[in-house]
């Protein structure tokens, strides 16, 4: 098979917007001259942050090369300064928030700027849309539009807010389009109540992902959930344990307990337990309440024949168990299939326990006999 190279174009950068993401960082985003790339016509591009910037020397005004990496993302290779125009100056990344104005800071170890400021409107905002979102509490018609009109309107200003909406706070919300403008109405504000009431229910590492701390994501919060019981056992936890589980290194642990000691965010979480909110225990976990694999960790490499890793990544859960992505010391097992990847040669190098399938489905087997 022959892949052909991504197709490359030429566009005049209009200017360097600031981007503020969720959890504060300012990113540089290009407003380019449209331009159709692989199809579809592309006018903005991510530069990253001001370091990128300063390696390619992209200034606003340039004529710019962009491509679509993996013909998905577009993204700005370089610039031509055989064309730039006379006076040009190197962009400088903004020293306050363009959303609050609040003082922009580089944390210890990070590149990117950063606004700490926990009242910020575009992480408020940010911050609900990916609550909503698939890769959160999944809220079904809760997009980006009708998020925006409601902190507008100031009927939500944090998560729990979005569980005593009204069918009369979605319904009158006026939606306006690039070409046209819509009320929301009683079908669709009915459709989205139910889909919030749905998300009740969701198990519990599902809200934990959805809150947004830093480097928790799904699997992460998989792995918290069932080493303490659920979202508000978490609470409690020190750096010390919370770096005790496998699968959550210390950055994680001190980005979770910071977190939690916030008292903000903990009246958050009892107003979104007072809603009914499930925050725990994991009700697709629970079973009969024995879990023969609790504490024990399994990463796997390789193919298995009886079942595929999905699979086996859920009867461990099932039965207590862990299955974090990637290698530790702390792992208690690897489970080698055939044609294993660079986890095994980590493994052997760390001293970690090594199995072939036989041994992982006996072991399976055991303890879903004693559960």
């Amino acid at each position: 098979a022959f892949k052909y190279p991504p197709e490359e174009k030429k566009t005049r950068l209009v200017r360097i917007d600031i981007s503020v993401g969720r959890t504060g960082t300012l990113t540089p985003v290009a407003i380019l001259e449209p331009v159709t790339l692989s199809g579809t016509v592309v006018q903005r591009a991510s530069l990253h942050n001001a370091d990128e910037i300063a390696r390619k020397d992209i200034r606003e005004g340039d004529m710019v090369w962009v491509r679509k990496a993996g013909e998905i993302i577009p993204e700005v290779l370089r610039s031509d300064p055989g064309s730039r125009e006379e006076g040009s100056k190197p962009f400088v990344m903004p020293e306050n928030c363009p959303s609050c104005g609040s003082l922009a800071v580089k944390l210890p170890g990070e590149v990117a700027l950063r606004c700490i400021n926990k009242a910020c409107p575009a992480q408020i905002l940010e911050g609900l849309q990916y609550f909503a979102s698939r890769s959160g509490m999944d809220i079904s018609g809760l997009g980006e539009k009708v998020i925006e009109k409601l902190v507008d309107q100031g009927k939500v200003r944090d998560f729990a807010d979005i569980y005593s909406l009204k069918p009369e706070d979605l319904a009158t919300l006026h939606l306006a389009g690039e070409r046209s403008s819509r009320i929301l109405g009683e079908k669709a504000a009915n459709s989205v109540l139910a889909s919030i009431e749905t998300s009740r229910n969701k198990p519990p590492e599902f809200l934990l992902a959805a809150l947004g701390i830093r480097y928790v994501g799904t699997r992460v919060a998989e792995i918290l959930v069932e080493s303490f019981g659920g979202v508000y056992e978490l609470e409690n936890a020190s750096e010390e344990e919370l770096s005790g589980v496998e699968g959550v290194g210390p950055v994680i642990a001190a980005s979770v307990a910071a977190f939690f000691c916030d008292p903000q965010n903990r009246d958050i979480l009892r107003r979104l337990r007072s809603l009914g909110v499930s925050t725990g225990p994991s009700q697709a976990n629970s079973g009969s309440g024995i879990k023969p694999l609790k504490g024990v960790s399994f990463v796997f490499t390789g193919e298995m024949d009886s079942m595929t890793r999905a699979e086996a990544e859920t009867r461990v859960k099932i039965l207590g168990g862990l299955v974090p992505s990637s290698v530790s010391r702390k792992t208690s097992n690897l489970v080698c299939g055939k044609n294993p990847g660079s986890k095994l040669a980590r493994a052997q190098s760390m001293g970690v326990r090594i199995i072939d399938e036989i041994a992982f489905l006996d072991m399976l087997s055991k303890a879903e006999e004693s559960a």
